[in-house]
């Protein structure tokens, strides 16, 4: 059994697919007033919406409060993508390697908005993160009901 995996959700949004990617790139910061289970998005490194910066997540999970130290690893403007490491925090005691890309695709008025967990487990009794994955397709729908309201 081979303990590095690839999940990959999706979740079509009404609300606008440029404004859903801004906010990730630009202003996750601004997503604790949008979602009851992120508390706080701080910056410790680099600028808000910059290749290289390093941001700690605050969320509840599982009904725990965890947070999650995260380098912005990559930004692509044309496919509205942004890829987060994980550096440090919670997940690294359940996972030796962790990476969360957001990704939207917009036609229209159909937006799609694409989530890739890519994980490697400490061990094989470790489950795949599909809790995670709950947690940011829950998130997105949080986002996107902010937006239409």
């Amino acid at each position: 059994m081979s303990l590095e995996g690839k999940l990959v959700s999706e979740i079509n949004i009404q609300s606008d697919g440029d404004v859903f990617h801004e906010i990730f790139r630009h202003r996750p910061h601004h997503i604790s007033n949008m979602c009851d289970k992120i508390q706080n998005v701080d910056i410790h490194e680099g600028e808000w919406g910059t290749v290289g910066s390093v941001i700690s997540w605050y969320f509840t999970h599982d009904g725990k409060e965890k947070v999650s130290k995260n380098i912005i690893e990559a930004i692509d403007e044309e496919k509205k993508l942004v890829k987060f490491k994980v550096t440090g925090g919670d997940i690294l005691e359940e996972y030796k390697s962790c990476s969360f890309t957001v990704h939207v695709e917009s036609k229209g008025e159909n937006n799609l908005v694409t989530w890739i967990a890519e994980y490697e487990k400490k061990n094989a009794n470790m489950p795949d993160p599909h809790t995670y994955m709950e947690l940011l397709l829950n998130m997105s729908k949080d986002i996107e009901t902010h937006h239409l309201n």
